[in-house]
C-alpha cells in the first residue's frame, strides 16, 4: 500500500503554529505564554511562504516555528505558570468565602519564578552577557525613575535603582566612559567594557505623570524588567571582581530605606552623593581607581602592520582621555542637572562638590579657592571668584566627546553656545553638518601640525648642516640637478654638432669615418648614463614650451547619462543569485542620499530664514534710530 502525502502535512505547511495553537500546546494564557517568550528570548518568525504556512489562508497572522514551541515545553517555568494559574483561582476562591486566613497562607506559599538557568541558558559567555547589556540598562534605569505602581512593584524599582548605581559605579572605577551625548530621549553614554562598547539612555528626571493604559503595556515591560534585574545582578558581581571591588558594595548613604523610598526627591540626592564616594577595594586599596597598563611599544616594522599606527594613536588617545580631569576640582550650582555630571566628572578622574545646605554628599564648599570651574546654568552671578572658570554644562559633553580640554570662552555664563553635536554619528554618513565639517577639518590641521613639528629622526652617516648653509627642499633640488644636466647635455650636443659639420664637409658625399661614428655614439651616450637610467624625457629639448590651458566644461545631463548607464551595465553582470542583494543595496544607498539632500535642503531654509530675521533686525535698528 502506498502512503498518501496530505496537504500541508509535510514541508513549510507543518513548520508553524499560530499563536492560539502554540497557547493550547502550552496550555497557557496569552498574558503567561508572553511572558514566557519574553524569558526564553523566543520571537515570531516570517515564513518564506506565508499562504504554505497558513495552510492556504492569505490572513496576516502571528506565527511561530515548531521547534521553538518544542523548545518552550522542555522549560520548568512552564509548570510554575500552571501553578500559578491554579493559586489565582484558590486565592480568588478564598477570598469570595471571606476567608482572609487562608488567602494569606495562598499568598504567602505564590510560586516564584527562579531565572538563574535562563541567563546561564541564553548567555553561554560572559563576553555574551556583556553585547545584550544595552537594552538591560536603559530598562534598568528607565524603571529606576519609576514610583510603584500596581503593575511595577516597589520591589522591581527598588532592585533597579541599587543596580543602575553599582553599575555606573563600575565603569567609574574602571575607567571605561568614551562617548556622551544629550538629546530629547535622555543622556546617552557609551562606555568599553571587556572590549564590548555598551550604550545606554539615562532619561531626563521628571516628575511622574500618569498615563493612559492603551499607550504602554507596563505588563511587557515587567516581564523584560523581571529578566534584566537578574541578569544585571551577574553581570555586576562579575564585573566588580575584575576591578578588585567589593561585591555588594556598601553605600556611604542609604538607598533602600523607607525613608527614601517614600521621599523620590530625598532618594535621588542620595543617589548622586553615593556616586561621589569611592568604593571598598577587596585588594584593601581606598581607592577604586585601577592602576594604568603600560603601553607596549612596537618593535617590528610598519610595514609588517599597515593599521599599527591608527592603533598606536588610538591607545594613547584613550589613556590622555581617561584622565581627562585630572587635577581639575568642579563645583556645581544647583540648577544643572547633577547626577549626568558627576558621573561624566568622575570618570575622568576630576573632584566634584556641590552645595550642602541643599544635598548631601558634598565634599567642600563654594569658597574653597582650589576650584578650578564652576557649572552654571543661569544668565548671570552676582558674586564671581577669579581664580575660576564659570561654563555652562555643555563644556562637559564637548570636552569628552573631542578628548581635550575645550577652550572656555565659547562656554561662558549667557554665552549663545556652539552647537552640539554627536558622537556617535559614522563618518560613511552622506550628509555632514557644516559645523562638523569645520571640526574635522581644525582636528586635522592640528594633527598635521603636530606631526610637521616633531623632532625628526636623525642618522650618524648624515651630514652636518651648518646654520649659514642654505637648505633646499628635495623638489627643488631634484629641479637643479635635472636642469644642470639638460643644460650639459645641450653644450655637449651642439659641440658635437659643429663638430660633424667642420668634418663633414672634408668627408665625401657627406658620409662620416667609422672612427668619427663610434666616438659621436660614444659620446652620446655619457649623457644618457649620467641621466641615471637614461631618462627620455630630455632628448628633445627644442620641442619644450609652456602652453596656456583650456578650460573644459562638462555637460551634467551627458554625464548623468553615462553614470546611470554604467550603473545599468553593473547590475547586469550581477549574477542571479547575488540580485536581491545588490536590489537592496542600491536601494539603501538611493535611501541614504535622498535622506542626504533632505537635511541639506532643510539647513538651507533654516539659513536664509536666520538671514532674512537678521535682516529684519537691522531693519527695526535703523529704523529706531532715524526716528
Amino acid at each position: 500500500m502506498v502512503k498518501r502525502n496530505h496537504k500541508f502535512k509535510s514541508g513549510e505547511g507543518a513548520m508553524y503554529y499560530t499563536r492560539r495553537a502554540a497557547m493550547r500546546k502550552l496550555q497557557l494564557k496569552i498574558q503567561d505564554f508572553r511572558q514566557l517568550c519574553i524569558l526564553k528570548g523566543i520571537y515570531p518568525r516570517e515564513p518564506k511562504n506565508r499562504a504554505r504556512a497558513q495552510h492556504g489562508s492569505q490572513e496576516l497572522r502571528i506565527l511561530y516555528h515548531k521547534k521553538d514551541i518544542t523548545f518552550l515545553l522542555h522549560e520548568p517555568i512552564v509548570w510554575t505558570l500552571r501553578d500559578r494559574k491554579i493559586f489565582n483561582r484558590r486565592i480568588k476562591h478564598a477570598a469570595a468565602k471571606q476567608n482572609m486566613n487562608l488567602r494569606d497562607i495562598r499568598l504567602h506559599n505564590y510560586p516564584q519564578l527562579k531565572l538563574d538557568h535562563i541567563v546561564k541558558e541564553r548567555y553561554p559567555t560572559f563576553i555574551d552577557a556583556i553585547k545584550e547589556l544595552d537594552d538591560c540598562m536603559t530598562l534598568l534605569f528607565m524603571f529606576s525613575t519609576f514610583p510603584a505602581t500596581k503593575i511595577i512593584t516597589r520591589e522591581l524599582t527598588r532592585m533597579s535603582r541599587r543596580l543602575t548605581v553599582e553599575f555606573m559605579h563600575y565603569v567609574i572605577a574602571a575607567q571605561a566612559l568614551r562617548k556622551v551625548f544629550i538629546s530629547i530621549k535622555g543622556y546617552y553614554f557609551q562606555a568599553e567594557i571587556k572590549g564590548q562598547t555598551v550604550t545606554w539612555i539615562v532619561p531626563h528626571y521628571f516628575p511622574y505623570a500618569p498615563h493612559r493604559g492603551e499607550m504602554v503595556d507596563l505588563s511587557i515591560m515587567k516581564s523584560f524588567g523581571d529578566f534584566f534585574i537578574v541578569m544585571a545582578g551577574f553581570i555586576n558581581y562579575r564585573l566588580y571582581h575584575s576591578v578588585n571591588l567589593v561585591y555588594p558594595p556598601q553605600f556611604s548613604q542609604t538607598l533602600d530605606s523607607e525613608h527614601t523610598m517614600v521621599n523620590e526627591q530625598k532618594f535621588v540626592s542620595e543617589r548622586i552623593a553615593a556616586l561621589n564616594v569611592d568604593l571598598l577595594r577587596s585588594d584593601g586599596g581606598g581607592s577604586g581607581e585601577p592602576e594604568e597598563p603600560e603601553l607596549l611599544e612596537w618593535t617590528g616594522n610598519d610595514e609588517d602592520l599597515p593599521h599599527v599606527n591608527q592603533i598606536r594613536q588610538e591607545a594613547q588617545s584613550v589613556n590622555k582621555l581617561k584622565t581627562l580631569f585630572k587635577g581639575l576640582k568642579f563645583f556645581l550650582n544647583r540648577e544643572v542637572p547633577r547626577e549626568p555630571l558627576v558621573f561624566i566628572i568622575r570618570c575622568f578622574g576630576g573632584k566634584v562638590s556641590w552645595d550642602k545646605t541643599m544635598f548631601a554628599g558634598a565634599t567642600f564648599d563654594e569658597s574653597d579657592e582650589s576650584i578650578t570651574h564652576q557649572i552654571v546654568d543661569r544668565p548671570s552671578m552676582e558674586k564671581q571668584y577669579i581664580s575660576r572658570d564659570y561654563v555652562q554644562p555643555q563644556w562637559l559633553f564637548d570636552s569628552v566627546n573631542q578628548r581635550r580640554l575645550l577652550p572656555t570662552n565659547k562656554y561662558f555664563i549667557g554665552a549663545v553656545l556652539p552647537p552640539h553635536l554627536s558622537p556617535f554619528t559614522s563618518s560613511k554618513t552622506q550628509y555632514v553638518p557644516p559645523e562638523e565639517l569645520a571640526l574635522r577639518n581644525v582636528t586635522q590641521a592640528d594633527e598635521e601640525a603636530n606631526e610637521k613639528f616633531e623632532p625628526a629622526e636623525v642618522n650618524d652617516e648624515q651630514e652636518h648642516i651648518s646654520d649659514d648653509e642654505e637648505v633646499l627642499d628635495p623638489e627643488e633640488e631634484q629641479e637643479k640637478q635635472d636642469y644642470a644636466l639638460l643644460k650639459a647635455y645641450n653644450d655637449e650636443r651642439t659641440d658635437q654638432l659643429n663638430s660633424g659639420k667642420e668634418e663633414g664637409d672634408s668627408a665625401p658625399n657627406g658620409t662620416e669615418a667609422p672612427e668619427q661614428t663610434e666616438q659621436n655614439g660614444r659620446k652620446e651616450k655619457q649623457p644618457a648614463a649620467a641621466e641615471g637610467g637614461g631618462e627620455q624625457r630630455a632628448q628633445k629639448p627644442k620641442g619644450m614650451k609652456v602652453r596656456p590651458g583650456k578650460v573644459f566644461k562638462e555637460n551634467a545631463d551627458e554625464q548623468q547619462k553615462l553614470t546611470k548607464h554604467e550603473e545599468a551595465l553593473r547590475a547586469r553582470m550581477v549574477k542571479s543569485k547575488h540580485r536581491k542583494l545588490y536590489s537592496l543595496m542600491m536601494e539603501s544607498k538611493k535611501k541614504s542620499e535622498k535622506e542626504a539632500k533632505f537635511l541639506a535642503d532643510k539647513r538651507a531654509r533654516i539659513e536664509k530664514q536666520k538671514k532674512a530675521e537678521q535682516v529684519e533686525k537691522q531693519k527695526k535698528q535703523r529704523k529706531q534710530i532715524l526716528a
